[in-house]
């Protein structure tokens, strides 16, 4: 199958996924993702557990503390919520390390240049953190205390949303010089 035939393949599993309200069928769904995922399966699954980590500490804590708070909780709902964003994310990054993103994008010229856009972004932000954690690490010959580790994390984040604001702002003032935003 070709890259254009994976991305209307991963585009239909995504929205089939969230019509799907049945815990045991996205079980089933995540299991046979898992075993036709090959080798990389653990990878993936493991990619896919850090960034669901974030999701966890936001919307489920939040939802559990309000809906205790409420005395409506439903674990179901929880479950089946968590269930759903862990096969999605898995699915994603199952698609991005199978598939070429710039080649399924072929056809589509907006979207590929987007696309490029993003990924120049993600590589440079991808650079910025390698950069950050090796100055951190040269930094500390002992174990770095939790505070230590936490003004580390805030620097890195005011880093990251600055760098962030500017390349948009060039990338803005460069598509402008092109012409992008003429009517």
């Amino acid at each position: 199958m070709n890259s254009r035939a994976w991305l209307m393949l991963y585009l239909t599993a995504v929205i089939a996924i969230t019509f799907v309200h049945h815990v045991p069928t996205l079980a089933l769904v995540l299991f046979a993702a898992l075993a036709l995922a090959g080798k990389r399966r653990w990878q993936i699954a493991r990619r896919t557990l850090l960034a669901m980590l974030a999701f966890n500490l936001t919307v489920s804590l939040g939802y559990a503390a309000i809906a205790l708070w409420q005395g409506n909780f439903h674990s179901g709902y929880l479950l089946l919520v968590n269930v759903r964003v862990f096969l999605l994310l898995y699915l994603g990054f199952w698609f991005v390390a199978a598939v070429d993103l710039l080649s399924a994008l072929s056809g589509m010229p907006l979207l590929r240049l987007v696309a490029t856009l993003s990924i120049g972004q993600i590589k440079t932000f991808e650079r910025i953190l390698n950069d950050f954690g090796l100055a951190f690490r040269s930094r500390n010959l002992a174990r770095p205390r939790l505070l230590d580790k936490a003004h580390h994390a805030a620097s890195q984040a005011q880093n990251l949303l600055d760098k962030s604001v500017a390349s948009a702002n060039e990338t803005a003032l460069a598509m402008r010089s092109r012409g992008a935003f003429d009517d």
